[in-house]
């Protein structure tokens, strides 16, 4: 089978790889979507030959098959893999880490901050970017019925991670909140809190990911790149600030921004990686009383639950996807992709 590998500097090749089979413990799912994820662009712009330095991931990351959100079907295990785990056929999403199994965080259910160290699948593990992937059959999550496999690849990194941050913040029905950053993770965010019955104010400097935000029940967008965040939030929620702010840019100014756009004992959340942020701690934080949350993806239980949400709720999801490939067409893909104006990208199988 042929997969994705990022070469590095904005190169990646397809690569022939072995068809897998599974060990003890494992199952192989032939994959029927593979989404794109802001967090690819880290290994995909890398320098030539480098490891995933900017996302804390340790080893060298070339010549490993891309892709962190797959979802498909079961189609053979391994010894040891009961009929409860996986059965053939059956329609699965994949929690993208593995760790230890026996410390505190993985029985938790938090494997990435595993105290041995992590598998990351797409990064430090074999991806979803080819026709079949290997895993260990701990790491599956079922696949409501109700949901297509595009939204389930959707659900296994950015949705679910913006459904995440969004439970730990305490967004609720009549809440204000700003969104810094309307690409996969954010556009994610502000359809879920749009459904929760919060008032959305999204924020980003590309006039595409901007109408995408106004289709999916922003209240209002700003340009920052023409328009000053901070001043007019804090118009538009007579001079307090918004009760809540989400950082899915990973830019340090949207970070600083999403603090400083918070009222007293308001609460900031940062979930875009990489890069650093400069802050006043007294003027910034201290002084207004604010709730500062940083936040990884979610646990395995997190990720079926986000499912549970998007089905009985009938959130829209399929519609974060403004682009489909087939696996060919990887090099062009990423390029519209590293663009950062279009929403999600997936490759279907």
């Amino acid at each position: 089978m042929r997969g994705v590998v990022f070469l590095g500097d904005r190169e990646l090749v397809l690569q022939e790889f072995p068809d897998p089979t599974p060990g003890p413990g494992e199952v192989v799912i032939e994959m029927k979507a593979s989404g794109m994820c802001g967090s690819d662009l880290h290994t995909y712009r890398a320098p030539k030959g480098g490891a995933a330095a900017s996302l804390g991931l340790g080893g060298n990351v070339t010549q490993v098959i891309a892709g962190h959100e797959p979802c498909g079907v079961v189609v053979a295990r391994g010894s040891g893999v009961s009929d409860r785990q996986a059965q053939i056929g059956q329609r699965m999403m994949n929690f993208h880490y593995d760790g230890c199994g026996v410390c505190h965080h993985c029985r938790q259910g938090w494997s990435q901050m595993c105290i041995e160290g992590a598998t990351v699948y797409g990064f430090t593990g074999h991806g979803g970017h080819a026709p079949y992937m290997r895993i260990p059959a701990s790491t599956l999550v079922p696949l409501p019925d109700e949901l297509s496999f595009v939204e389930g690849a959707a659900i296994s990194c950015g949705a679910g991670t913006a459904y995440n941050a969004l439970r730990r913040m305490g967004v609720r029905g009549g809440s204000t909140l700003a969104i810094f950053g309307q690409g996969p993770v954010g556009l994610a965010a502000t359809l879920f809190a749009g459904a929760m019955g919060a008032r959305v104010f999204a924020v980003d400097i590309a006039p595409e990911r901007l109408a995408l935000a106004r289709s999916f029940g922003a209240e209002q967008t700003i340009n920052s790149a023409a328009e000053e965040p901070i001043r007019l939030l804090k118009e538009w929620t007579h001079g307090q600030g918004v009760e809540f702010a989400l950082d899915a840019s990973g830019a340090p100014e949207a970070r600083a921004a999403a603090v400083r756009a918070c009222r007293a004992w308001g609460t900031a959340c940062f979930v875009g990686e990489g890069k650093t942020v400069t802050l006043d701690v007294s003027q910034d934080m201290l002084r207004k009383q604010l709730t500062l949350i940083g936040s990884w993806t979610f646990n395995i239980t997190g990720q079926a639950d986000c499912a549970r949400y998007v089905a009985d709720n009938r959130i829209p999801l399929e519609r974060l996807f403004t682009h489909r490939f087939a696996l060919d067409e990887a090099e062009a893909a990423y390029r519209l992709f590293d663009n950062q104006t279009i929403g999600k990208g997936v490759f279907v199988f």
